[in-house]
């Protein structure tokens, strides 16, 4: 059955359902991704240090340690989601992260309350990453069970559009930032702009959630095991596990190309943070453009195919891309190298919740999506610049590079697994 099936008023309905999930998705994500790109200027207002990149690596470890908390949100917000509704699990969880960014921006530095200020500056990422953790889960699978049949991969990549627009965003703000203020202004107080900018986008998010449909039925909802961690692995232990499995190196090597590339280009390729900005920034809008048309050739071709596309394409020229990155003088050379890296990456982000989504049936959906993906996207994606920053600082950068290609041929490896088509979606129309 194709989308031809849905009468054009079901049609508008559902696609206005996946643009008010998208919005909030969006300024979630600019939200939590703005710290990553803000780090080069307040690093040194909460972990003074002579040497740079120990700023840097303990801003990173900040950085990793909201995605530890990313598993606990998985479970909350997925059993949130699978008990009481997908709508008002998406309404908390932009809540959560307006406050957690409000947080950031009034903070104190270390120079007036000393070990207090990063102290307050991980309790607040914290809070970022248990909302973020349950983000994921919950939007992937709203996304899911309100796209077209025939379109799904089309419409379910706008989680990963608004999630790298939500990146781009954040670039962009430091861009622009960048072009008013001097770089002494933008370590005293230009830093905390975005984080504010955040946390009013995020309260008006709050209201267009509120007008979302819910797609789960209340006889679901009701089930015995909805929501819960014995009802997911009573029948479903080997798609959790499978999930777990392709999701670890798709998180590590997003990052590595994402939000630790702006970072690599200014501390081992050399090149000034301005110029990374606009580079990352030309880069991340290309690959966000990227994602409908791979969500395209997902329908085409089958999430499997393009799942095993991902892992051996990576496998293949992870080494050779930041082996090249590592010596890049020219912007534009960096720019197609980058674009490149994420065209692999793009077979995966842009069909990644919809391919979780499918493995698993309504009652227990936002919970084995959003805690397989947190659990993977913690230990692997969230410790990226943590391991790579700390890598380098050993002289053992390059170890990093075959860390990433060992996981992509794991992740390949098991997209061995995945069923040729989804077992439980084609059910829920």
């Amino acid at each position: 059955m194709t989308s031809s099936y849905y009468t054009g008023e079901e049609r508008s309905k559902r696609i206005f359902a996946i643009v008010g999930a998208s919005s909030g998705n969006l300024v979630e994500w600019f939200d939590f991704y703005v710290y990553a790109f803000s780090a080069i200027y307040f690093a040194a207002s909460f972990f003074p240090s002579d040497d740079p990149t120990v700023q840097l690596l303990n801003t990173a470890g900040v950085f990793a340690a909201g995605f530890l908390m990313r598993p606990i949100g998985g479970w909350l917000f997925g059993r949130l989601a699978d008990r009481h509704g997908r709508k008002n699990s998406l309404m908390i969880s932009v809540l959560m992260m307006c406050f957690g960014s409000l947080m950031i921006a009034c903070l104190p530095t270390y120079s007036s309350i000393g070990a207090w200020a990063p102290a307050l500056l991980l309790l607040a990422r914290l809070i970022q990453g248990l909302s973020v953790g349950g983000e994921y889960g919950t939007t992937a699978t709203y996304m899911s069970e309100v796209a077209l049949r025939g379109q799904r991969g089309f419409f379910a990549s706008f989680q990963y559009v608004t999630l790298i627009g939500g990146q781009l965003l954040a670039v962009l703000v430091v861009v622009i930032m960048q072009q008013l203020l001097t770089e002494e202004e933008l370590r005293a107080w230009g830093w905390r702009i975005p984080f504010v900018v955040g946390a009013i986008a995020a309260l008006i998010s709050l209201m267009l959630r509120r007008s979302l449909h819910e797609t789960s039925s209340a006889e679901t909802r009701k089930d015995k095991d909805a929501g819960t961690i014995k009802g997911l692995f009573r029948n479903h232990t080997a798609a959790f596990i499978t999930v777990l499995g392709y999701t670890a190196g798709g998180s590590l090597i997003f990052y590595t190309f994402t939000t630790y590339m702006q970072k690599y280009l200014v501390n081992t390729a050399g090149m000034p943070a301005k110029t990374a900005s606009f580079v990352m920034t030309g880069a991340l809008f290309l690959y966000m453009v990227m994602q409908p048309f791979f969500g395209m050739l997902s329908d085409r071709i089958g999430r499997r195919n393009s799942m095993l596309l991902f892992g051996a394409l990576g496998t293949i020229f992870t080494v050779p891309l930041l082996m090249a990155l590592k010596t890049v003088s020219s912007p534009f050379m960096a720019f197609v190298l980058i674009t490149l890296a994420l065209c692999i990456v793009s077979f995966y982000t842009s069909i990644s919740g919809l391919v979780k989504a499918e493995m698993f049936p309504p009652q227990v959906r936002a919970l084995g999506v959003g805690l397989a993906y947190a659990v993977a996207n913690a230990a692997f994606g969230g410790s990226a610049e943590y391991v790579a920053l700390g890598l380098k600082t050993m002289g053992m950068e390059n170890t990093f590079y075959w860390y990433v290609t060992a996981m992509m041929a794991i992740a390949f490896l098991f997209s061995l697994r995945l069923p040729k088509q989804a077992e439980y979606l084609h059910h829920d129309d």
